[in-house]
């Protein structure tokens, strides 16, 4: 093991020890001598992550800011500082996928801010064009194979997926993961309505059953031979790969994923993404943090403790299994563009029947 991951391993070791906090506060009991309130920044993070707690504590470590962390799902946690309006304790808010993202920012929930003027260098694609937010790290959604039963070349294009050839051999989650309905969006904006209706119907025509499961489910029914394509995010196939468990890594051996349309659109990309809260009562403190999670060691953490794509170059990680991934051609549309074609996603899986 590398000594960064040393590092990394010692720090979730601290963390996993200390007290999580679940309720934010704009104020906090002073240190015993000390007339100065400390500083402190209320986060709202629908993310989950190993990697975060390392950053949040890092952060507090070396700028001695306090990470009050509430955490809720994507819609629970949006409708949550709606409601809360001007009065919301919220400095900072993190998301996942481009839907919700876009959701936040219709609701109102993000400040505009000038984030190339704070962080290093980001891909254009990757920031929302009126500056609402940022994506902070990145995972894109991949076709997994029966390495056994399927040839590495029979497929190619997420098109592929909707090849009559395939009836009976695919799985994948359901209509309501944000996931599929972002990389119909992608389709949507690629090709047209009509084109990605019609995607859309011959995958349902191809199911193997009906959509159950979370991805690493759909990576296990491709092993077990009840189909022989899958969609995932690529983070969870490293999931199993990396994993202690040997039934897990016999997942991984029995399947390979393929980046789809490398000489075309590219590989669907989706992100994790970051904003500071339009009512900050904490705006400095909301800033450190943002940037802090572009630096250094908070990229290398989303790489090797999530899996995770870095969105800054240059940063250096120990990861193996993911660097035997990269590099590959992705989708350079912005990111921003899925959340506006999400309504007509969701329209389109319900004419289609994919539950």
């Amino acid at each position: 093991m590398s000594s960064a991951r040393l590092i990394l391993a010692a720090s979730l070791f601290a963390v996993a020890c200390s007290p999580a906090s679940e309720t934010p506060s704009s104020t906090a009991d002073s240190a015993p001598g000390s007339d100065a309130a400390p500083r402190v920044v209320n986060v709202y993070s629908a993310r989950h992550y190993r990697s975060d707690a390392f950053i949040y504590e890092l952060f507090t470590e070396q700028t001695g800011i306090e990470v009050n962390l509430v955490t809720a799902s994507g819609d629970q946690l949006i409708e949550r500082v709606r409601v809360d309006g001007e009065r919301s304790p919220a400095d900072v808010i993190i998301t996942v996928d481009a839907a919700r993202l876009h959701r936040a920012e219709q609701a109102g929930l993000f400040a505009q801010t000038d984030y190339a003027s704070f962080l290093p260098p980001i891909a254009d694609n990757l920031v929302d064009p009126d500056g609402y937010w940022v994506s902070m790290s990145l995972r894109t959604r991949v076709i997994a194979r029966s390495t056994d039963r399927v040839a590495e070349d029979a497929v190619t294009s997420y098109a592929d997926l909707a090849d009559p050839r395939w009836q009976g051999r695919v799985c994948t989650r359901g209509a309501g993961s944000p996931y599929n309905q972002s990389l119909l969006a992608a389709q949507i904006a690629e090709n047209g309505e009509d084109a990605a209706q019609a995607w859309a119907a011959g995958i349902v025509a191809n199911f193997a059953h009906d959509p159950v499961g979370g991805d690493r489910d759909q990576l296990r029914s491709v092993a077990a031979d009840e189909c022989d394509l899958a969609i995932t995010n690529h983070y969870y196939y490293l999931m199993l790969a990396n994993s202690d468990n040997p039934a897990d890594q016999a997942v991984a051996a029995a399947t390979t994923l393929v980046f789809p349309d490398q000489a075309g659109m590219g590989a669907h990309v989706n992100v994790s993404g970051i904003g500071i809260a339009a009512n900050a009562p904490h705006p400095d403190e909301a800033r450190e943090l943002v940037s802090f999670f572009f630096s250094e060691p908070a990229q290398r953490a989303f790489a090797e403790l999530t899996n995770e794509i870095t969105v800054v170059e240059g940063v250096e990680w120990d990861n193996a299994n993911l660097a035997n991934l990269l590099p590959f051609e992705m989708d350079d549309r912005n990111v921003s563009e899925l959340g506006d074609h999400n309504e007509t996603a969701q329209r389109i899986f319900d004419r289609v029947g994919w539950q």
